[in-house]
C-alpha cells in the first residue's frame, strides 16, 4: 500500500531546475556549489508561497548529496532520500513562530555547535 502524501509535498519541486520563478536565486546557490564558496549562512525571505523553504531544503541535499550533478543533488542517495523525507539528522525544520524565546535560541545554538552526524553540513530551514 503507497503511502498518502499531500500533493503540496508530493509536487514540491526536488532539483534546483524544477524551481519555477526563482531563476536568480537558484543559479546563485548552483555557482556557489559548483565553486565550493559556500557561506557560513543563507538567509532567504520574501512573502508566503515563494518557495523559500523548498529552496533551502534543495539547497540542503545539493550540499549534502553523495552523487551531485552540475550543482543539483541526485535525490537517489542516502542523504538525499533522508532529507526528502524529513528524518536527516542534521537537517532540521524550524517552526519560527513556535521556537522564538529565549530557551529555543539557546537550544539551537547548542544544536548548532555539534558537528553534522551524517552530512557534510548541517542545516537550520
Amino acid at each position: 500500500m503507497s503511502e498518502y502524501q499531500v500533493s503540496a509535498r508530493k509536487f514540491r519541486p526536488q532539483k534546483f531546475s524544477e524551481v519555477t520563478s526563482q531563476e536568480f536565486v537558484t543559479k546563485t546557490l548552483k555557482n556557489a556549489i559548483k565553486t565550493n564558496k559556500i557561506a557560513h549562512a543563507y538567509l532567504l525571505s520574501g512573502p508566503r508561497g515563494v518557495g523559500k523553504t523548498t529552496i533551502a531544503r534543495i539547497f540542503a541535499k545539493a550540499l549534502n548529496c553523495l552523487n551531485p550533478k552540475d550543482g543539483e543533488p541526485c535525490n537517489e542517495c542516502e542523504n538525499c532520500i533522508e532529507i526528502t523525507k524529513g528524518v536527516h539528522p542534521d537537517i532540521m525544520e524550524l517552526d519560527a513562530a513556535s521556537n522564538r524565546g529565549i530557551d529555543d535560541v539557546r537550544a539551537i545554538q547548542d544544536t548548532a555547535k555539534i558537528f553534522p552526524m551524517k552530512a557534510k553540513y548541517k542545516f537550520f530551514i
